[in-house]
């Protein structure tokens, strides 16, 4: 009798157990890597590589690839310069291993039937003073910090970042409407390159829409935001951006 009470007791228990099992595992599926090393988030839906080391270079050092500057993070130190300036044409210049990705771009561009030039590459600390201030003068301080950086908090002092032009579309919206600035803005992250600020995300970046404005972070970071549809790097790093200035 007792015996059978036993069986009777440790079936239940099993019963119960498996039950708990199948639920929890109904509502956290287990997560495996595909054949190319890509997860999809149960939660978001989202495509993201199994193991991207979001800290494999430093996301504050203006030197690293991956620095993030906004409104709410600057150049630290605030009229840091790079050491390995390299020309991009047109009288501009770049840090050398994105010089390197952007004659590529160019040339692969070029290939395709596109000329794509570069309009504005590195600026200095100094350089931004007199680029800044100028547009204050011409449009005021509020209209201003929403199309220019204040000095010390511009991408393009860190030698990372460039504005491409094409035919007659310099610097302006137009870059957008435009075949060659369509091919690159498709492109440029085959390159290591992001379309760095983008219609509907002022939010965010601090800035409007700028469809010439591309950024080098290098082919890994970029092909991973490609792959996960993540547009911004305050939005893949989790760092705050936004409108207002630190």
């Amino acid at each position: 009798m007792f015996r059978k009470q036993y069986l009777v007791i440790v079936a239940a228990v099993a019963v119960v157990i498996t039950a708990g099992f199948i639920v929890y595992h109904r509502s956290n599926p287990p997560v495996y890597p595909n054949s190319k090393g890509l997860i999809t988030d149960t939660q978001t839906g989202s495509i993201k590589s199994a193991n991207f080391d979001k800290s494999k270079y430093s996301t504050t050092n203006p030197a690293s690839p991956w620095v993030v500057i906004n409104k709410q993070h600057p150049l630290n130190p605030i009229n840091y310069a790079p050491s390995d300036l390299t020309s991009v044409g047109n009288g501009q210049q770049m840090r050398s291993e994105a010089a390197t990705a952007l004659t590529h771009m160019f040339a692969d561009a070029q290939a395709a039937g596109y000329t794509l030039v570069a309009d504005s590459g590195y600026r200095s600390y100094d350089y931004q003073v007199s680029v800044y201030g100028g547009y204050v003068k011409q449009w005021g301080q509020t209209y201003t910090d929403t199309v220019s950086a204040r000095p010390g908090y511009s991408e393009h002092q860190t030698g990372w970042a460039v504005d491409i032009g094409t035919g007659s579309c310099h610097v302006s919206d137009c870059f957008g409407d435009t075949p060659g600035g369509k091919w690159a803005q498709a492109n440029a992250y085959k390159y290591g390159f992001l379309w760095r600020y983008q219609p509907g995300l002022s939010d965010i970046t601090g800035y409007n829409n700028e469809a010439w404005h591309f950024r080098y972070v290098g082919p890994l970071l970029s092909n991973e935001m490609h792959t996960e549809n993540i547009q911004t790097l305050e939005q893949f790093f989790g760092i705050p951006g936004g409108t207002t200035y630190k």
